[in-house]
């Protein structure tokens, strides 16, 4: 029988490494999975870690879907820090596009001779304002009826997509748009500004390393982001400390619907400019294994987001040139999270083969100290 044992002391070099080794063992596992389907390894794996970065557009691309995932992400890493099991944020990024596509709409009577990009930071307040409120209701239902705020989050991301269908299919419809369910096209007083010329990257990326300086220096620089580590390692020691549990609940999960509230505003006025049932290809839940992949550390997650944002592109890519499923990026995602993981227990624990003889004493030892 193989059994875990705790080591001494992990190694602390092998624990940084454990994300390369991950990355390492994944595109290992993906080229063999390219040959099974009966393609060039070398050029499936081309396709998602080479040509995402061969040239300007290309580049501008993988920042623009890093963006959304790595606000979303720096958002989370503060529930989770906080040992508050935010599922939700995919829901909350799309009432962010909601509040902020609403937004836009009705600024459209107001918008006619304004300069490009004049309304956007407004835009941009009411997204995170809607992400906020949406996230607000899983803190109270936890805070007033104990509710489990993984299942609540989770289950408010399908009530808000079958309220961005309704809007869409319904009153924002445009009715100048051949029947397709979208909103009119925002007016580009209210859009996201573009960076770079000949891509669609805009200024809204500048936002990620000032969103991750922020997130690090409210984690590990004050008093109140050091009530929440306290909390979510050791809560009888914050309880004790007199460090409020109700306050970190809605702090983690105001500022994580704000993160993804903002993102999602980002993604209906930057790239779309109008809202469609599909504002979002599962940013919220990606953004999930991103907070993992970089270690629940901000600097970790903006390198995790660029990542993952390669492997998005890739996918899409690998389906266009490879013709292989979309969903290949999803299985590289999952394969990636579970190899990192994996890594992780190895590094602290061994592996140890127990004998007959020593799972006889074991057991013992367990029916001993049961009585």
């Amino acid at each position: 029988m193989l059994r875990l044992e705790p080591r001494a002391e992990p190694s602390r070099a092998l624990m940084l490494a454990s994300p390369l080794l991950a990355l390492l063992l994944t595109a290992a596992i993906a080229a063999a999975l390219f040959a099974a389907l009966g393609k060039d390894p070398v050029r499936g794996l081309s396709v998602f870690f080479v040509e995402p970065l061969s040239g300007t557009r290309a580049v501008g691309e993988v920042l623009l879907k890093a963006t959304p995932l790595a606000l979303c992400a720096l958002g989370l890493v503060i529930c989770y820090r906080a040992n508050v099991w935010n599922i939700g944020a995919e829901g909350q990024l799309l009432l962010g596009a909601l509040a902020g596509g609403g937004l836009a709409l009705a600024l459209a009577p107001y918008a006619q001779d304004m300069p490009r990009g004049a309304f956007a930071p407004l835009v941009l307040l009411a997204g995170t304002l809607g992400g906020m409120a949406w996230a607000a209701i899983t803190a109270w239902l936890r805070d007033r009826f104990s509710a489990n705020e993984i299942l609540v989050s989770l289950m408010l991301v399908y009530i808000a997509q079958q309220l961005v269908n309704y809007l869409v299919f319904g009153p924002w419809k445009d009715p100048q748009g051949f029947n397709f369910p979208q909103t009119p096209r925002f007016d580009p007083a209210t859009w996201m500004l573009p960076l770079a010329t000949g891509t669609r990257l805009h200024w809204g990326v500048l936002l990620v390393p000032l969103a991750a300086a922020a997130t690090w220096i409210f984690l590990f620089r004050s008093l109140r982001g050091y009530q929440l580590l306290v909390g979510g390692l050791a809560p009888a020691a914050a309880r004790y400390a007199g460090f409020s549990a109700r306050g970190a609940l809605w702090l983690a999960l105001l500022v994580s619907g704000a993160a993804a509230g903002l993102a999602g505003a980002m993604e209906a006025t930057g790239p779309l400019r109008q809202l469609t049932p599909h504002i979002s290809t599962g940013i919220g839940f990606t953004a999930i294994i991103v907070c993992f992949v970089g270690r629940l550390h901000p600097m970790g997650i903006v390198l995790a987001s660029l990542l993952l944002s390669m492997m998005l592109i890739g996918g899409e890519l690998a389906q266009s040139r490879l013709a292989l499923p979309n969903a290949l990026s999803s299985v590289f995602q999952g394969l990636l999270l579970f190899l990192l993981l994996a890594c992780d227990a190895l590094v602290a624990y061994r592996v140890r083969w127990v004998g007959a003889g020593a799972r006889t004493a074991l057991r013992a030892e367990a029916a001993g100290g049961g009585r």
